[in-house]
């Protein structure tokens, strides 16, 4: 919160620039996260006058700016021997050049370039890492155990990474993998040949060749693997939305298509087209949301598509209190019926 004027400030300097006022303001790109923020500016001489003013803004409320994680580079050529491009929030920002077709402007000259976001290095090292460790500390587990404390760090760091150019890198991280499970089966049985502690450890799943789990019964518990995550390019929220506007409509359609909501759960908002089917109101992104049988299992309702519906929790439970209700005011004729079938049945028994 202490920060939220600096981008003021910043746009106050762009507009004090000669020319025109909007033009200015413009070109002067502020992306911050907490107390993480990148300055864009296709000239460098304002970039180095901003961050003085920084500098300056910082001092008057008792901070500034840490000089090892502050630095002025390129997103396309190389400055000072300095990669080009910058690293933020784990992500790696930089340019490309491409071919003719693909065109940018760089101080008014066109330019063929592209931009591409990855996972930074230093988060792919910090992550294979991360993976040896949990490996190293399950040297005399069982291989389910080794699964079950692997799986949340793969699938949780690769769903992160799912919005941006990462299925390379995915791939790069799965042969890291590979290795380091390889030398972790092979130190388990120092006495046993590579086919043996291959097909003990390894199994052939449907088109997976080389899938790492172990049996449980009739099904396989498999360790997740990075590549498998699809890649689902983020879309911006619209500059004026906001969750608490009244837009229910726009949020449920973003809801549904977000990469964290489950499938099922996105093709039923799809469906009814954001809305809940009890209360007939908007389901917004805050909302706690159930999936509900519209004829209950106990009933005889299948669990298919055709018999399922998103709605809100409270209504949730409140369908289900009128679900209860009929069968249990069940009137006592059919009691006495039931009854006296069982009677019978009692009676031709015996």
């Amino acid at each position: 919160m202490a920060l939220h004027g600096l981008e003021n400030r910043l746009k106050q300097f762009a507009s004090s620039l000669p020319g025109r006022k909007k033009d200015n303001i413009n070109a002067l790109t502020m992306v911050r996260y907490a107390d993480d923020f990148v300055v864009l500016h296709p000239e460098l001489s304002v970039i180095t006058r901003i961050k003085q003013i920084v500098a300056e803004w910082l001092s008057g409320i008792g901070l500034e700016m840490s000089e090892k994680k502050t630095r002025i580079t390129h997103t396309l050529q190389q400055v000072e021997n300095q990669e080009p491009g910058f690293n933020f929030l784990g992500f790696n920002v930089r340019q490309y050049p491409v071919g003719k077709t693909h065109t940018g402007k760089v101080q008014g000259k066109l330019l063929g370039f592209k931009t591409l976001v990855k996972p930074s290095n230093q988060k792919i090292q910090l992550h294979v890492q991360e993976i040896g460790e949990i490996i190293a500390s399950h040297k005399t587990a069982k291989q389910e155990a080794l699964i079950a404390h692997l799986n949340p760090v793969i699938v949780g760091w690769s769903n992160y990474y799912s919005t941006v150019v990462s299925k390379e890198t995915f791939s790069t991280c799965d042969n890291h993998l590979y290795s380091q499970l390889k030398a972790w089966a092979e130190r388990r049985h120092p006495n046993k040949n590579s086919s043996w502690i291959a097909h003990k450890y390894w199994h052939i799943v449907g088109e997976k060749n080389w899938a790492f789990g172990v049996k449980q019964g009739e099904e396989i518990l498999l360790l997740a693997k990075h590549n498998k995550t699809p890649i689902v390019r983020h879309v911006k929220v619209k500059g004026n939305i906001s969750p608490f506007n009244g837009d229910w409509a726009y949020w449920s359609a973003r809801r549904g298509t977000h990469p964290e909501t489950p499938t099922r759960v996105a093709k039923l908002m799809k469906a009814q087209k954001g809305k809940c089917p009890h209360c007939n109101l908007y389901i917004r992104s805050v909302d706690l949301v159930e999936v509900d049988h519209i004829t209950p299992r106990s009933l005889g309702g299948k669990d298919i598509y055709t018999n399922l519906q998103l709605i809100h929790r409270h209504c949730h439970d409140a369908k289900t209190a009128t679900d209860i209700k009929p069968r249990l005011e069940v009137p006592m004729s059919q009691v006495k019926i039931q009854r006296s079938r069982v009677t019978q049945k009692c009676h031709a028994r015996f």
